[in-house]
């Protein structure tokens, strides 16, 4: 009679899948009570308090980003960190990168809370952000495939699930057109062209 040995349980990352999940949440409320604010301003356009980064031309970028990319994008991050874990059956390749997603993509949208009303544009629809914001996404993008397709080479199952091909056609995807699409010529801190 032979005797199995049992294995060990896989301890997963979920700190990180917590941390977007709950910013998932947060930039959800966020961002849908400045769409909230704007409509109300086109009844009542008082409703911007004559402070102009309150205005509805300011504060729509800024509803569209927190929408798309801060409260989609989060959610993105929470459930692909997730489903990455558990039908790969590792942890994260990297923790410590991980934990950089989760901070670096704060960073952006912290950054685009305070630029956007202060009407530091690109004016490009949905690349709004200036150049050094770019290049804070394009870095933490690439930090996000490395972890993501890491996990995938080190898997412990044969074969890839089709949830994270479609995750990683997303993730390729993504940046490809962020870094194509937001080249930009500097011709200051705050302007490129």
């Amino acid at each position: 009679m032979s005797q199995t040995i049992p294995q060990q349980p896989n301890e997963y990352n979920m700190k990180v899948v917590r941390q977007f999940t709950v910013m998932t949440i947060i930039w959800g409320i966020v961002g849908m009570a400045l769409g909230v604010l704007i409509a109300a301003q086109l009844v009542w356009p008082e409703l911007n308090f004559n402070t102009p980064w309150l205005t509805y031309s300011r504060l729509r970028p800024l509803h569209t980003n927190a929408v798309i990319f801060a409260f989609g994008t989060s959610a993105l991050f929470a459930t692909s960190y997730y489903v990455v874990q558990k039908t790969c059956k590792v942890s994260l390749f990297s923790d410590k990168l991980a934990a950089f997603t989760f901070w670096g993509w704060q960073a952006v949208i912290v950054a685009a809370v305070i630029t956007l009303p202060l009407g530091l544009t690109s004016t490009k629809e949905y690349a709004e952000l200036e150049w050094p914001i770019d290049i804070l996404i394009a870095i933490v993008w690439i930090a996000y495939l490395i972890v993501f397709f890491g996990t995938l080479a080190i898997r412990k199952t044969s074969h890839i699930y089709v949830a994270n091909w479609f995750y990683g056609g997303f993730i390729v995807v993504i940046a490809m057109l962020h870094i194509v699409n937001s080249l930009a010529v500097p011709v200051d801190f705050t302007k490129s062209y």
